[in-house]
């Protein structure tokens, strides 16, 4: 008699990151025989650890599409090779082809998310249309956002691309200097008025707190959505969350893009397993059912469109889906992680200091240059 086949896989701290996973996991060895133990890190290291580190260690991973121009450079993964058609089409937004890089699949998308918006419906009439109803409700103290690195540069983006110049991933520069400085000012402004204990805090960080009864959070213009808090009972209050707020009257175009995909390591002494887990828990069946059903936040279009899967989640995906596919996908080459951070943390310090947007968005650029030929 063979021995059973169990998997290490390695996801992240918070219950959207590994309750569906191990939900799916359930339904698998049931029907394969194939159990998976899912250990867990934090959100700082799931933005920042090495996967190289990891893939020695498990067989499936959770990245962000970021990593993938290291992970090539390293070859710590297994490209996905067979027809994956049926898991590309139903891709919310640039999901799928975020974790594509030089010809070849990295990862399947499990978990699709943008900055959105997310407010309290049980002390707003609705979220916030645009950007002067969110300087309006900062005067008032009833603002929030996550500045914490990498969220600040996050926010940067997305900020850039709603004033009509995106962030040019292949370079030279990625910021237009002038709407660069612009975002920056739009940034400060409202910084100004927000608790600085913000620059401190992530998303899930700045969700606990306004999921609290007597939070004074009404609203936070830009935060990646987390479907857990829309939940009823997920926390004392129930929070709700819509497509982020038009900036001069632009569309919903170029929030910067996450979420997570799942993939293999190229040291995994169980490929075929290993890969066949990732292929079924990204398609529609897992997605729409066990995964969703388990608190996940789905990259598949089966499960944001499922009326069953928006009512327990208080219409988050339909509220938020023309965000998602409109969002912007940051630059991804070998060099880029490194420069995330250190772009972040010098955006930090230049608002909490006062220093010219001029200065910050020169320096970024800087940074910028030096990581394409790092």
């Amino acid at each position: 008699m063979s021995t059973p086949i169990v998997l290490r896989g390695m996801t992240w701290d918070h219950p959207r990151g590994y309750e569906p996973l191990q939900a799916c996991t359930a339904v698998w060895q049931a029907r394969h025989g194939v159990d998976i133990t899912w250990d867990r890190r934090s959100l700082q290291d799931f933005e920042s650890f090495p996967v190289e580190d990891l893939a020695r260690s498990y067989d499936l991973i959770v990245i962000d599409h970021p990593h993938v121009g290291q992970v090539t450079r390293e070859a710590c993964l297994l490209p996905f090779e067979g027809a994956l058609d049926f898991i590309a089409q139903g891709s919310v937004g640039a999901s799928f082809p975020s974790y594509h890089w030089r010809g070849k699949q990295w990862a399947l998308p499990i978990d699709a998310a943008t900055q959105v918006q997310a407010w309290r419906p049980d002390r707003l009439d609705q979220a916030a249309p645009d950007w002067d109803t969110v300087r309006a409700l900062a005067r008032e103290g009833r603002v929030a956002l996550p500045m914490r690195a990498p969220h600040s540069l996050m926010c940067l983006y997305t900020l850039a691309a709603q004033l009509g110049e995106p962030g040019k991933v292949e370079g030279p520069d990625l910021f237009d200097a002038d709407v660069g400085a612009q975002a920056i000012a739009l940034l400060r402004e409202l910084m100004q008025d927000i608790d600085p204990i913000c620059y401190t805090q992530d998303p899930i960080a700045v969700f606990e707190q306004m999921a609290q009864p007597d939070s004074r959070i009404d609203c936070v213009p830009l935060i990646y959505g987390y479907v857990n808090y829309a939940w009823q009972n997920f926390r004392p209050v129930r929070l709700a969350f819509a497509d982020m707020p038009m900036l001069n009257g632009r569309g919903l175009v170029g929030s910067a893009l996450g979420g997570t995909g799942i993939a293999v390591s190229a040291f995994s002494k169980h490929v075929d397993a290993a890969v066949a887990f990732a292929r079924w828990v990204a398609d529609a069946e897992a997605q729409r059912g066990p995964f969703a059903h388990a608190g996940g936040q789905p990259g598949h279009a089966a499960a944001w469109e499922d009326d069953a899967v928006n009512a327990a989640a208080g219409n988050f995906y339909r509220a938020t889906r023309a965000t998602l596919e409109g969002a912007w996908v940051r630059p991804r080459h070998d060099g880029y992680m490194p420069f995330q951070h250190a772009a972040s943390e010098r955006l930090v310090a230049g608002l909490q200091q006062g220093e010219s947007a001029a200065t910050l968005i020169a320096d970024i650029n800087r940074l910028f240059r030096a990581s394409l030929s790092a």
